[in-house]
């Protein structure tokens, strides 16, 4: 017996057609490029864990912006390597800091690009952890609230549009919240790492930032794998106290949850495909194992059609470029 071919079957078969119908758009709009920006560095500086990313001093952090506003790609997401650490990380609330300065640099150059300015101390702390810590060793929470807030009005006030704190203690988007308001800082969103995973994908991040924690792990406060209901509550949480943007990091491990947190809140969902999600890819691409262009427009799509409105991931120039060339 014949069977009729669908609809859709028949309409994939004329291009024009399937454009027409795809449910899930990619744009380079929809992309955020992350950034390492060094204090002291001159030029650029190879990461060799995630090929074709480097570190970059502020003149090349600018630059690279600028090659990022020239494809389309929305924003960059900062992130500091100060040119010396302490118990505190008081180089991140520094107005001085290298952030600071590359927000303002990249702010002057180019006036239209979205600047994110990533909010954790570990890049900062001598001992690698995401606060202030006890004597006991353990991470401090109400102790650390206090210098996320001074960090985020001090990013802020260097012309950051939006901070992102990622350093996941207990009441950070109140407290920011609350300091940016009280600073007249009141127009400056906060894009929450709400759903952050104490993840084996962010190794490459540490070797690039220089954060790995000196003793122990994170696991006292990102979330455990296997929580998603948890991951919805934390996201509730970050509404409440004022977010106005929600992230889930990972990103492809982690899609349910994408699509559970969009659901639930109602409001823009960020994404991050990590380090470890680029230097997995990269690395079954050098080993001639799949296709890198194919791949990487299919993960990225994939967590678009997730949920997610905004896809972080250092696969953005290399997303803009095939897609300008596609059409």
């Amino acid at each position: 017996m014949a069977f009729p071919q669908t609809r859709l079957r028949r309409l994939r078969r004329t291009g024009a057609l399937r454009d027409l119908v795809r449910e899930t758009d990619l744009r380079a709009r929809d992309l955020i490029l992350p950034m390492f920006v060094v204090a002291g560095l001159d030029g650029r500086e190879p990461i060799a864990s995630m090929p074709g990313i480097d570190r970059l001093s502020i003149s090349a952090a600018v630059e690279e912006a600028g090659e990022a506003a020239a494809l389309g790609i929305s924003g960059v997401l900062l992130f500091g390597v100060p040119s010396a650490k302490d118990e505190q990380g008081s180089q991140a609330w520094d107005d001085e800091g290298v952030v600071q300065l590359a927000t303002r640099a990249i702010k002057e150059a180019h006036p239209d690009l979205l600047v994110v300015s990533d909010l954790c101390l570990c890049e900062y702390t001598s001992h690698g952890h995401c606060g202030v810590l006890r004597d006991d060793g353990q991470v401090d929470n109400d102790a650390t609230l206090e210098l996320l807030a001074r960090t985020a009005t001090s990013q802020a006030r260097a012309g950051a549009d939006a901070i992102a704190p990622s350093d996941m203690m207990d009441g950070r988007v109140g407290a920011i919240r609350a300091a940016l308001d009280e600073e007249d800082l009141a127009e400056t969103p906060i894009i929450a790492y709400s759903a952050k995973f104490a993840s084996a994908f962010y190794g490459p991040f540490r070797d690039a930032a220089g954060s790995t924690p000196a003793f122990g792990d994170r696991h006292g406060y990102q979330m455990d794998p296997g929580n998603g209901d948890e991951a919805v509550r934390e996201a509730l949480l970050d509404v409440q106290e004022g977010a106005d943007v929600l992230m889930v990091k990972p990103a492809l491990p982690y899609l349910d949850l994408v699509r559970r947190v969009k659901d639930a809140t109602r409001l823009p969902v960020a994404a991050y495909h990590v380090s470890g999600e680029y230097a997995m890819i990269k690395a079954a691409a050098a080993c001639g194992y799949l296709d890198e262009r194919a791949a990487v427009l299919e993960a990225m799509t994939s967590i678009r059609r997730a949920g997610a409105d905004i896809v972080i991931t250092y696969h953005s120039k290399d997303v803009a470029t095939w897609l300008r060339a596609g059409q």
